[in-house]
């Protein structure tokens, strides 16, 4: 569904060395990105390609993450077997090398096969890194951690068309700034990226624009961990503001941002005449006592309505990322946070996570350290799994919540109402209805997240891990025939009641008057009425505060 923003960083920095030709004159470099989720690697072909050039050439794995970590070894195994350089970076090698020793977490596993690791970013360093494979000299480690580069003036995040194709939506994607300055104990960008941030100019930003608008792109997510707190924000909506009203070119963008992003002057409103249709909001939690067990000081509950009512107000599709799984959570807890939610929050799709200490954030730093057990096998590090006990929670009831979780929220009675609420406030109906189509089915039917979602399943038989028998053909093939028929059918049959609902909601007599408790404006009393703030001793001790600072200021005391 989304492009991966590592590949396109390291296409931009590779096609800029090929440009100034690093490895010389008379060196061609030739690149070749493969994005895993919507395309098989084929190695037999990769190795084809290298022998014609006498294994001359770098196989660099990009962006690899905790849970991709085993299957980038396994990719890697039979390139090193057959003495072709291998680079690897990503969140996983810098993540552990910020946090770990420089042998925690299978990191040896690379050495040992002679992979080169990188940590940190590539930005002016990819170069050195060319050199060194051109001359069979890879250093085992290049760690630029501690010297992260500038932003500004730097090739830009860019993949030809012909890779973004097979991304649904046909979308590109760009980071305009790096690193974030709070300290979400569960968060690995704030020891990756660091918590100075760094940002893109508006320039910078026009020119990516520009190159993905040449070849029939205009739609992006910008993939800034919180691109309101982005210190350019402004200069760049106004240069997209340019390019959208002067220039007509129509740009679709998403973003995400923090919860306290509609109390900066303008900043929603801008971001709509930027181009932005759908925004994320690290949501969280709706109990304050678990977002203070995260570190996640910043996030304010008796700030989500008039936060997500002033999206609302201008037809922005919201999604929210949700984690379950923090010190207060049981399942029976979990169930009425998102009741309480679908009833009083003005909210369109939750995307729903496990808390996962995943290597590099400070939750995985202090269970290491205290020789906590944590699931060994580093695969199901995907936010989609548990990898570690909780104190209220066995892990069948960790896990069996998780799943609950979409079918509570996603149920047809919540899917109309959020279509309705649609109507009433301008927001795109029939983008809201294809999102509703993907996180109502996917984790049911794939059992995987949402966002790693797709039209077609890929598989294939050759592509197993190495301790499992391989399977046979003749099996494979018509059980994944069958198995890909009926999962179209059922989704078929979502995408048809859903349309049909969508069609009779938006002509309904009553479409645009719609309203319910979470589009009631925000009222003064509310905090007496309202389950979010009754509900859990968090919740009245943060609307406690608010109306002691209210007696304070002369402020009102909710929203």
């Amino acid at each position: 569904m989304i492009p991966s923003n590592s590949l396109a960083a390291i296409y931009g920095i590779a096609a800029d060395c090929a440009e100034r030709q690093v490895l010389g004159p008379d060196v061609i470099i030739d690149i070749v990105a493969i994005d895993e989720t919507n395309t098989r690697v084929d190695v037999p072909a990769l190795f084809a390609r290298l022998r014609q050039h006498g294994k001359y050439g770098l196989v660099a794995l990009v962006g690899v993450q905790s849970n991709q970590y085993p299957r980038a070894l396994d990719i890697a195994r039979p390139f090193r077997e057959a003495d072709i350089p291998v680079a690897m970076g990503g969140f996983h090698i810098s993540g552990c090398l910020s946090m770990l020793d420089g042998d925690a977490v299978e990191l040896d596993a690379c050495r040992e096969m002679g992979i080169s690791m990188f940590a940190g970013e590539a930005e002016n360093r990819l170069e050195s890194v060319l050199r060194d494979a051109a001359a069979d000299q890879l250093a085992p480690l290049y760690d630029t951690m501690k010297d992260l580069p500038g932003m500004e003036g730097i090739p830009v995040p860019f993949l030809p068309r012909h890779y973004v194709e097979r991304t649904l939506g046909l979308s590109a994607s760009f980071d305009a700034g790096r690193g974030c300055p709070y300290q979400c104990s569960f968060c690995t960008i704030i020891n990756v990226q660091g918590r100075k941030s760094r940002f893109r100019s508006a320039d910078d930003v026009e020119r990516l624009v520009r190159l993905n608008r040449a070849q029939g792109i205009h739609k992006f997510f910008i993939t800034d961990d919180n691109f309101a707190r982005n210190r350019e924000w402004e200069a760049i909506f106004d240069r997209l503001i340019l390019l959208r009203e002067r220039e007509g070119i129509p740009l679709g963008l998403m973003i995400q941002v923090d919860t306290l992003c509609h109390k900066i002057d303008n900043f929603v409103e801008k971001a709509k005449r930027a181009g932005v249709t759908r925004v994320f909001i690290g949501l969280e939690n709706v109990n304050p006592d678990n977002l203070v067990a995260a570190k996640k000081h910043q996030n304010k509950i008796t700030e989500y309505r008039a936060m997500l009512l002033a999206w609302k107000a201008q037809g922005i599709i919201t999604l929210a990322g949700y984690i379950l799984g923090f010190p207060a959570d049981t399942p029976e807890s979990i169930r009425r946070d998102i009741a309480i939610i679908k009833e009083e929050l003005p909210l369109d799709i939750i995307e729903f996570f496990c808390l996962t200490p995943l290597p590099g954030s400070e939750d995985h730093q202090v269970l290491w350290n205290n020789d906590v057990a944590m699931e060994p096998d580093l695969n199901i590090y995907d936010v989609e799994h548990v990898c570690t006990a909780h104190s209220k929670m066995s892990k069948r009831e960790w896990e069996d919540i998780y799943r609950e979780a979409w079918s509570l929220y996603y149920t047809p009675k919540h899917m109309k109402t959020l279509l309705r609420r649609a109507a009433a406030t301008d927001v795109p109906i029939v983008s809201l209805v294809k999102i509703l189509v993907t996180f109502a089915t996917t984790v049911r039917l794939e059992n995987v997240h949402p966002l790693q979602s797709g039209v077609l399943r890929l598989k294939h038989p050759s592509e197993r891990r190495p301790d499992l028998p391989p399977e046979n053909p003749w099996k494979f093939w018509p059980g994944f025939v069958w198995e890909t028929i009926a999962k179209h059918v059922i989704l078929g049959g979502v995408i048809a009641r859903l349309a049909t609902t969508a069609f009779f909601v938006a002509r309904g007599n009553s479409a645009r008057t719609y309203t319910d408790q979470a589009l009631t404006p925000v009222a003064d009393n509310e905090d007496e009425s309202l389950d979010l703030f009754n509900k859990t001793q968090g919740g009245r001790a943060a609307v406690a505060h608010v109306k002691k600072v209210a007696a304070i200021t002369g402020a009102r005391r909710v929203g």
